[in-house]
């Protein structure tokens, strides 16, 4: 329902975090501009309240889009109704706009969009503060805060506030909270209970108007029973509804009907997914025995000088997102990182950002190469702007120099891995000419970008990266790209697992390496994730392991931090 994201800060961390959220509904706007744009800043702002932002300290920005106007009245009517609706929602609660874009081309021959004004709510917080919509334990009580509207169909904009304050009041008791919206309370209690497979029991008479008619600014709140009765006082002056309770079994029961929660998930998704697709054509696979295995041997291999502080190079390339996160992450560590941007605007640019990259590769003992999409991924696939830099003869050397006779580490992630495999960093451990039928990284098997949080299991300790973990742990990890799928011939993956340089697997949720879309994202071949070079010393992985913190993925359980950074440190000590 909203965004949250911590703020990017520079040598050292921060609490503070911005939310944004949205509101519009196309039939609603349809039927009255007015009440559509309205609407669209209450239900942004519920948004924001549900999630543990203060909507009334937020600022609105809207994106507004209308039928071609020409000369008639009616159709000049409709923006000025919308922006007349947003205006009276902003002046009864206070909140202003910033900005906003207009865009009067909304019609193509004969076809027009609906009167369309999107409201967006922006606001500020301690990320201490989220609260995330998914119901999150078996009894808990589920409680409704409504909206009532008027003859007009305006909303009681002082109880709005009461609302909003009992959110912001009551934030640490509330297990989760969604504003409810468009599809009223029957869908929001659906959406809350997929999140964690639980199912719902209502109580009390409910008619069908009740539970499914558009409900923008109502709030469902999911509160401990015990702390419910605590709170009760605090609930004077709303119209607090109790709605029921959280059930363990993933159904939704009301009064002598029930619907099996997988039922109404099938139902949700399969409105979109064949425009959107989230499954692939693709049968499932079964992985072979011998890519289930775990290798449990680690190198004993250490640089023969010992360094108290190592250096880290992480190149910058246009189209690089991740050399913060990454460099952040090394310095937390104990590293001293340097970062060389690669400029690329003529050839003499280029020329001295090489002399400068190779003398920061031969003055480090690691080089990482950060995530993100170089060049734009083009052209014809990614990283093809690292794999020609590094396959410069100056750049080249430097790299030897490191790995052969510096006993040197590197590290890709995501596109800093297409880059390792497309040199032959891994899994050879050095820069050559690829075959045909090397090891490479290509599209996802769903065509497109993925993003999203999966698990992956260590399947071999033999990497100095993964000093810090054991084999069998399962980590979850932030992935986000469109080629991280993994091909190779049958026999180069037996080798490879033989070797114990897979380092990686995606697995689902019982440790099991998996080829379903819901745990293997890329469709990757023997649901491989990271790899080595044959010693260990050269990792590259798709997964984001730079992407941790405190306050992160707030929404979901699981372990984060693979400590790849600080064996990385602890290799040269």
């Amino acid at each position: 329902q909203a965004m949250v994201s911590k703020l990017p800060v520079y040598g050292g961390g921060t609490r503070t975090g911005t939310w944004m959220s949205y509101g519009f509904d196309p039939e609603l706007s349809q039927w009255s501009p007015y009440h559509g744009a309205l609407y669209a800043v209450v239900d942004a702002l519920a948004k924001l309240a549900a999630t543990g932002g203060d909507p009334l300290k937020s600022r609105m920005s809207f994106q507004e889009y209308f039928e071609r106007l020409e000369k008639d009245p009616l159709r000049w009517g409709k923006p000025m109704a919308a922006l007349l609706g947003a205006q009276t929602a902003m002046n009864a609660l206070e909140v202003p706009a910033i900005g906003g874009k207009d865009s009067m081309s909304g019609t193509f021959n004969t076809l027009s969009v609906p009167p369309t004004l999107c409201a967006f709510a922006l606001t500020t917080g301690s990320v201490d503060d989220v609260i995330s919509p998914e119901f999150k334990e078996a009894g808990s009580l589920l409680v409704c805060l409504p909206l009532p509207r008027n003859s007009k169909g305006l909303p009681d904009f002082e109880l709005l506030k009461k609302n909003f304050a009992f959110m912001k009041t009551h934030r640490k008791a509330i297990r989760s909270a969604m504003a409810i919206g468009k599809g009223g309370l029957g869908a929001a209690l659906a959406k809350a209970a997929f999140g964690n497979d639980l199912g719902v029991r209502l109580e009390g008479a409910w008619s069908a108007a009740e539970l499914f008619e558009p409900a923008y600014g109502s709030l469902l709140v999911e509160l401990a029973p015990e702390t419910a009765w605590d709170l009760e006082p605090a609930f004077s002056g709303l119209p607090a509804r109790k709605v029921g309770m959280v059930a363990e079994e993933p159904v939704l029961t009301w009064g002598d009907q029930s619907i099996a929660l997988e039922d109404l998930r099938q139902a949700w998704e399969k409105t979109l997914e064949p425009v959107f697709p989230t499954r692939t054509k693709e049968t499932e696979r079964a992985v072979p025995e011998a890519g289930q295995s775990l290798y449990t041997v680690r190198s004993l291999t250490r640089p023969a000088m010992k360094i108290a502080k190592p250096r880290i190079c992480i190149p910058v390339f246009p189209g690089t997102n991740c050399e913060v996160d990454s460099a952040a992450a090394f310095e937390k560590a104990g590293g001293i990182v340097e970062t060389v941007l690669l400029r690329n605007l003529s050839p003499r640019a280029v020329e001295e950002s090489s002399r400068i990259l190779e003398k920061a590769i031969d003055q480090a003992q690691i080089v990482m190469l950060p995530g993100g999409f170089s060049g734009g991924d083009e052209p014809d696939g990614s990283a093809k702007l690292i794999t020609a830099t590094f396959r410069n003869p100056r750049i080249k050397e430097a790299v030897f120099r490191l790995l052969q006779q510096r006993d040197g580490l590197m590290l890709g992630i995501c596109n800093g891995f297409q880059a390792l495999i497309k040199l032959g960093l891994v899994p050879y451990g050095e820069i050559r000419d690829m075959r045909d039928d090397s090891p490479t990284l290509t599209f996802n098997t769903i065509g497109r970008h993925v993003s999203g949080l999966y698990r992956t299991r260590i399947t071999s300790v033999k990497s100095p990266w993964l000093m810090g973990v054991e084999a069998g742990e399962i980590h979850t990890v932030p992935i986000s790209h469109g080629e991280g799928r993994i091909r190779a011939t049958a026999e180069e993956l037996a080798l490879l697992f033989e070797n114990g340089q897979v380092a990686t697997q995606y697995v689902d949720e019982k440790g099991k390496p998996s080829m379903d879309i819901q745990h293997n994202p890329n469709g990757s071949l023997r649901c491989i994730e990271g790899l080595t070079s044959p010693d260990g010393r050269v990792l590259g992985k798709m997964g984001h392991s730079e992407r941790i913190g405190r306050g992160l993925y707030r929404n979901l359980t699981g372990h984060y931090d693979q400590h790849l950074f600080e064996s990385g440190i602890r290799y040269f000590g």
